[in-house]
């Protein structure tokens, strides 16, 4: 049944990446629980980000062709239903096998909505009403943690199978609020995904920093509350609670971010890296308390609002014009990183516990860091965005 007042397009897209981010982070509160019923380890749990990783690569990798064929209301909507798909597969998964499954789903989906509800925040808006729109539709994932991780902790307490019904329930909401939106004619311009990334320098920049960064965020979300119930022996519930309380500091970072991303979006991102990359060293090495771990998982998330869309922003503004494109590349550096950041996390929680995973992350997010310093020394750097195509095949 149509909706009398159509909803405004922040809200719809705000819904829309509200669900993907439930799908992606149902695991992380259950992540133990889910080693323990199929008999592996946290750190092979955790590899299910890999499964997940790829998939969502390999997807967004072919986004430019599939827009050919879809609106943008259609693309977010055939993101939705497979994070739905992924989620009711998971939540009748017989094996760990099958659990990586769903999770290949769930990577599809997420990948395919965050390019489609990015790119259409920038087409559905008014050039000032941009930065606003995209602030709030990037909300969507902050607000995930906040109302779905408590009610995952919770309902980890019965079951992790019944977790699967919070991304499912957003799921359903999304696609219901997304039916308002007329259906848009298909993508018309070629996809110039290979020739951006062969032929701009400062999108290749762009992505290698949002790869590396990307990576960083991945492995510490991937085991940020195994780390506080590990250490501490605390419950998922518990836990799940405090997550979600760290999680309310990303409105704040992202609200101060806007204020500096029209302005310099290279010298916020290279700040933000190093911040970063402080912080997940004393996340990992230093563990006094339940609570220093909750404040320093708040710091990162801090950080990460304002680096989320301060480096879309940059995305953007390097691609008038080619906003499929360009979203569908970050996602695929989105879920690539993850994938790196699930195995290298993986990889030095079992070699050195979480001392030595919270060292990997920081590398991570200060390789993430580089490009954009190393473009700000550079004298092509002296336009304002720090952004500009700088060889023959950039757009203008």
């Amino acid at each position: 049944m149509p909706f009398r007042t159509r909803p405004q397009p922040a809200l719809i897209l705000f819904l829309a990446v509200f669900a993907a981010q439930a799908g992606f982070l149902v695991l992380t509160p259950i992540l133990p629980e889910v080693a323990g019923e199929f008999g592996v380890s946290t750190a092979m749990a955790g590899g299910l980000r890999i499964a997940s990783g790829l998939a969502g690569t390999a997807v967004a990798l072919t986004l430019g062709l599939t827009a050919r064929r879809l609106g943008l209301r259609d693309l977010v909507a055939a993101g939705l239903l497979l994070v739905g798909l992924g989620s009711v597969t998971g939540a009748a998964a017989p094996t760990f096998a099958v659990l990586a499954v769903s999770q290949v789903a769930l990577g599809a989906g997420q990948a395919i909505v965050l390019s489609g509800a990015l790119a259409a925040a920038a087409r559905w808006s008014a050039p000032t009403e941009r930065s606003r729109v995209l602030g709030w539709v990037l909300l969507g994932q902050p607000a995930a943690w906040i109302a779905g991780v408590p009610v995952i902790g919770a309902l980890a307490s019965s079951s992790w199978r019944l977790t699967m019904c919070v991304p499912l329930a957003a799921t359903v909401v999304a696609v219901a609020v997304l039916a308002s939106r007329p259906s848009g004619a298909p993508e018309a311009r070629r996809d110039r995904m290979r020739s951006m990334l062969g032929r701009d320098r400062a999108i290749t920049g762009w992505v290698v920093g949002e790869l590396l960064a990307y990576a960083g965020w991945g492995g510490t979300i991937t085991f940020a509350a195994a780390l506080m119930i590990e250490s501490y022996r605390s419950s998922p519930a518990l836990v799940g609670l405090l997550i979600a309380a760290g999680a309310v500091t990303y409105l704040p970072g992202n609200l101060l971010a806007r204020r500096r991303t029209d302005d310099s979006p290279r010298q916020l991102l290279a700040l933000l890296g190093g911040g970063l990359a402080i912080v997940l060293v004393l996340f990992g090495a230093v563990r006094p308390g339940l609570w220093f771990s909750a404040a320093m998982f708040g710091l990162i998330v801090l950080l990460i609002g304002g680096r989320t869309l301060s480096g879309t922003a940059a995305g953007l503004q390097a691609a008038p014009g080619d906003e499929v494109a360009v979203m569908s590349i970050r996602a695929a550096a989105m879920q690539l990183g993850i994938v790196a950041g699930g195995a290298v996390g993986g990889a030095a929680l079992a070699a050195g516990g979480y001392a030595l995973l919270g060292a990997a992350l920081a590398i991570l997010f200060a390789g993430g860091a580089a490009p954009h310093l190393a473009a700000l020394r550079s004298p092509a750097s002296s336009n304002p965005h720090g952004l500009v195509p700088a060889t023959e095949g950039g757009h203008k």
